[in-house]
């Protein structure tokens, strides 16, 4: 029953099926023969999340497995088994044995569609949810054909409601996309998308998405690259009033969303051979927290939690009592609350992303700093 405990938990691919097209790198960092881009752009890591993909007969679609020596299971089964050793008893007392986090490698061939999604206070209010979905964008890389590698994040140039209504009922596009300006990202950049900001995401971008854990988004633009996104897949089955309910009309300058949404390292640990950064922290979102941990040589490092931990540069081995494997660029491991025997020694110059549940011992607020209630 507790066969994985003690192990080192290795995250499989798990790709999810989506209404744009791209995936070729996730392609490449799986060692595919014949990498491609289609409608499988998004790997779920850790996910305890069933996709929302209505028109698909994939009702598992989401859920992540994990490996370990001696067996395989679906994450999601392993934490309701065994809350307490994957969460601690914090959270599991405030949050029951959901991991209030999700993580993705996202790779659009395509601009994605004009989107939106909702803030925890109005899950809470319209969706009989705890969770709303902000999310957090850490920039991998881009294609090198993309000259000019974007994201659309809140309206520049708001629109009136009636106005908004307009652009989507008759899909003016043109109309659409003259509310936003650009912004140009690079490998590096985090920038935090509250729930009711619209926003977009440019093609050619690959990134780690970390969200809050829901598949909630209203999509405002129906035919992505010739791709026509079914009705069922535009408004979580609800009406166009209802999509419009989500919307923050708030105007945001592109150095306001810079200024607010684009995170900067904080180094808060440094020692000879490793340095830690909080990217997402509590001052920017209550939703989750991301850190970048960046070694150099052997030295003592701890994991703060329930972590999904990504290498996004170099290479290391981990280490239990009981066992050793290497993981190099884009492998990614699940660290269970309870795992307090783990070593990290870098093979070469490696760089880490860890993503981790909202701070159990501070207040789930009912609101995103900056951004009006729905």
């Amino acid at each position: 029953m507790n066969a994985h405990r003690g192990k080192i938990l290795r995250l499989p691919p798990n790709r999810v099926w989506r209404t744009y097209s791209g995936g070729f790198m996730l392609d490449r960092m799986e060692g595919r023969t014949a990498p491609a881009d289609g409608p499988f752009p998004e790997d779920w890591l850790g996910s305890t999340v069933r996709a929302i993909n209505p028109d698909r007969d994939a009702k598992e679609e989401g859920l992540a497995r994990v490996i370990f020596s001696g067996g395989e299971a679906v994450l999601a089964d392993l934490v309701a088994a065994d809350p307490e050793y994957f969460l601690g008893a914090a959270h599991v007392k405030r949050f029951g044995t959901n991991p209030m986090v999700l993580v993705k490698y996202l790779d659009s061939a395509v601009r994605l569609p004009f989107q939106v999604h909702p803030t925890v206070e109005f899950s809470r209010k319209h969706l009989n949810a705890e969770s709303g979905k902000t999310e957090a964008y850490y920039i991998l890389s881009t294609r090198p054909e993309v000259t000019e590698p974007f994201i659309y994040l809140g309206f520049q140039r708001p629109p009136g409601r009636q106005e908004l209504r307009r652009m989507i009922v008759e899909q003016d596009i043109t109309a659409m996309e003259q509310c936003f300006d650009k912004i140009p990202v690079k490998p590096g950049d985090v920038y935090v998308v509250p729930g009711g900001l619209p926003h977009a995401i440019g093609g050619g971008v690959l990134m780690v998405e970390v969200m809050e854990p829901t598949d909630f988004v209203a999509r405002v633009e129906f035919n992505v690259a010739g791709r026509i996104i079914p009705e069922s897949a535009r408004f979580m089955g609800r009406g166009l009033d209802f999509c419009l309910d989500l919307f923050s009309f708030e105007p945001l300058p592109v150095s306001a969303v810079q200024a607010r949404w684009r995170c900067q390292p904080r180094v808060f640990a440094e020692s000879p051979g490793v340095r830690r950064e909080a990217l997402v922290d509590a001052c920017v979102t209550d939703r989750f927290k991301v850190f970048r941990t960046v070694l150099t040589g052997n030295s003592p490092w701890q994991a703060m939690g329930f972590t999904i931990l990504l290498v996004v540069d170099g290479a290391c081995t981990v280490a239990t009592p009981q066992e050793e494997i290497h993981l190099s660029r884009f492998d990614r491991i699940l660290i269970p609350h309870g795992m307090t025997q783990l070593h990290l020694s870098p093979t070469e110059p490696t760089v880490l992303l860890e993503c981790l549940p909202p701070e159990n011992s501070k207040v789930y607020s009912d609101k995103v700093p900056g951004v009006p209630a729905s």
